[in-house]
């Protein structure tokens, strides 16, 4: 049972008011007995206190002792158990955006531009009581540092972790903080959205992507309150290397970089997105920023998730506190004879008797610890899933629902569903501002998913839920280096798989000679096949000499067909020979009727020879001629024609 005291400091003043009022007692008793001895004689004192019992007295002061205690315990409001109640509390929905480049480390606002803004932010914390509030940082690029919550805690946190280089691209760019701001906002909400931007204004971007940007926001219904961080005569920007080392900040020119407050862009975005700017000085900008400009706005009634709202139990301490004080009224001094058989009970005892049971009356209708809770504790873990499951349920965004509903359907065996419940709960963005709930739910997750490994028979999927129980292992070990049971499963669980994919490669290995073995039987057997074949055609020798006559009569039969093709042929040249030789006739009696006409023409033949004579070249003119192509030749030079062409646009500017 877990017992919380909602004022615990109550504690503290009832260990030091129990032994002063037990000492005070014990001082009075001692003056009481004084002064009787003063007005009574020492030999009359025990004749005049006959009857008087000491035990009840030192009981009477105990019964005194005993109410104040259960008075102080009442007053520190002791609680145990609880219930889970949805809230809902009116208010806005604000966005604070949060400028992290190497410009923000300008020492002109002390200590410098960045931890000037983060006071800032949590002094609008404070402020926004009832307000949601959400985190976007932002240098060349941005992106939600934390969304939209009501837990000031995590929201705080969340400030105190921003750095500059948190942003890994260089520069400033307030059209993505703006963009990545409107994109946060869940849709449908009716609620007024509002940004808060702190920035030094000096901005990289193209100023029309900027307005851009701000009217886009304007149209969405987005109220943009600029504040500028910084003077507008600027500091030199001074950076500090590993080793301590302070330098300035250069271009790429070599000039030191100094940085200015652009309040010309910051009241033109505000004056756009229907909000105003605000320099960031004076005693409470923070305050005058909320009064004037987001108090006024409507705001919408917003459901939470649900709450723990802890059982009261001070009203048992204060009943046993009323209870003793009964009792040390109407218990006597005296001791009282005893009661006869037959007679009526004292009357003072039936006034105690009826005192407890007025008392006991209220206190019948208590209240009991919510159902799911008892249930786990009772070991009902089956009830206990079913209840926290419907829980989770309505509030899907509750990590702690969704945590518990994992840890009752582990302990009921069903290891499907505490994966799904755990992996819920890490979904959960809140989860990140409770590092403690996130290490445990990682380590739970680690052991459902070896539990849900161990009786698969698939090595496969046996292999893959053991790797990803090593991944969680090791992220609970990364949250907290000291769990020594998440260390002790870690190395347990890569034993186990080690040994897995041991076991797997001996069963291929087991395999591969196995089919090897297989292989070779088979060889065997196809080659004590063809033996046994050889052996059989050896032994039949006549129906060897049958198939080879069988062979010679086809044989014979084909070459008489054969002849009979080649004689086909025979008489088919002889009658191409014979036409070939009367055209052969004919072209002789046509040329000796043209050598008569041609008698006087020179002989082509001759002519042939002649140019052959002139183009004749010794070894030593060829020399030369190749030797003066040589010397005329030249080198050809390849340009490829998709060569880029090297521009730059512009000077890159990462502060």
């Amino acid at each position: 049972m877990n017992i919380r005291f909602e004022h615990p400091q109550v504690l503290w003043l009832m260990a030091a008011a129990i032994p002063a009022l037990i000492a005070f007692l014990y001082w009075s008793w001692r003056v009481k007995q004084k002064l009787v001895l003063q007005f009574v004689a020492a030999r009359l004192v025990s004749t005049l206190t006959a009857g008087v019992s000491r035990a009840r007295e030192k009981f009477r002061l105990v019964l005194l002792v005993a109410a104040v205690a259960g008075i102080l315990c009442a007053l520190a409001r002791p609680q145990w158990g609880f219930a889970w109640e949805e809230a809902k509390q009116q208010g806005l929905d604000i966005i604070v955006a949060l400028d992290t480049s190497r410009s923000m480390l300008a020492r002109d606002v002390p200590p410098n531009r960045l931890e000037k803004c983060k006071l800032a932010v949590i002094d609008l914390m404070r402020q926004a009581k009832s307000d949601r509030m959400g985190l976007v940082v932002f240098a060349g690029d941005a992106f939600l540092q934390a969304p939209l919550t009501l837990d000031e805690q995590a929201f705080q946190q969340a400030v105190n972790f921003v750095s500059v280089g948190i942003v890994p691209v260089g520069g400033t760019s307030l059209s993505s903080a703006i963009r990545t701001t409107l994109a946060a906002f869940e849709r449908g909400n009716d609620n007024h959205k509002v940004l808060v931007l702190f920035t030094d204004g000096e901005d990289h971007d193209v100023d029309t992507d900027t307005m851009a940007a701000t009217k886009e926001a304007a149209e969405a219904g987005l109220r943009i309150f600029t504040i500028g961080v910084g003077t507008p005569e600027g500091e030199l920007l001074q950076v500090t290397d590993d080793q301590g080392n302070t330098s300035f900040l250069k271009d790429e020119d070599g000039n030191a970089v100094k940085s200015h407050l652009n309040e010309k862009l910051l009241r033109q975005i505000a004056t756009e997105a229907n909000g105003f700017y605000l320099p960031l000085q004076g005693a409470n900008p923070m305050e005058m920023l909320y009064a004037r400009g987001l108090a006024p706005l409507p705001k919408g009634e917003e459901t939470t998730r649900l709450t723990r709202v802890y059982q009261e139990r001070y009203h048992w301490f204060l009943g046993f506190a009323v209870l003793c004080l009964i009792i040390e009224t109407v218990l006597p001094e005296r001791a009282r004879p005893r009661v006869r058989r037959g007679r009526s009970v004292a009357p003072a005892l039936q006034n105690v008797v009826a005192a407890l049971v007025l008392l006991l009356l209220p206190l019948r209708g208590g209240g009991s610890p919510s159902s799911a809770y008892s249930d786990f504790q009772s070991g009902d873990f089956k009830s206990s899933f079913e209840e926290y499951n419907r829980l989770a349920g309505q509030k899907t965004n509750d990590y702690r629902l969704h945590y518990d509903a994992g840890a009752a359907a582990y302990k009921a065996k069903q290891l499907d569903a505490a994966e799904k419940q755990f992996n819920a709960a890490l979904e959960s963005p809140d989860i990140i501002s409770d590092p403690q709930n996130q290490q445990r739910t990682y380590y739970n997750l680690g052991n459902t998913l070896y539990q849900e490994g161990l009786p698969m028979e698939e090595a496969d999927k046996k292999q893959q839920l053991w790797q990803e129980a090593i991944t969680n292992f090791s992220r609970a070990m990364r949250l907290n280096t000291n769990d020594s049971d998440a260390s002790n499963n870690l190395a347990y669980v890569q034993r186990r798989l080690q040994e897995l994919k041991q076991q797997q490669q001996q069963q291929q290995q087991n395999k591969d000679q196995k089919d090897q073995k297989d292989q070779q039987q088979q060889d065997q057997q196809q080659q004590q096949q063809n033996k046994d074949q050889k052996n059989k055609d050896q032994k039949d020798p006549k129906d060897q000499q049958d198939q080879k006559d069988q062979k010679q009569q086809q044989q014979q039969g084909q070459k008489s067909d054969q002849q009979k093709k080649d004689e086909e042929k025979a008489r088919q040249e002889q009658a191409k020979k014979d036409q070939e030789k009367k055209d052969q006739q004919k072209k002789q009696q046509m040329a000796q009727a043209n050598k008569d006409d041609q008698k006087d023409k020179p002989d082509e033949k001759d002519e042939q020879a002649a140019g052959a004579a002139e183009l004749h070249m010794s070894p030593q003119e060829a020399r030369q001629l190749l030797d003066q192509l040589k010397d005329d030749s030249k080198v050809l030079l390849f340009s490829p024609t998709n060569r880029p062409i090297n521009t730059q646009r512009g000077r890159f500017k990462d502060w």
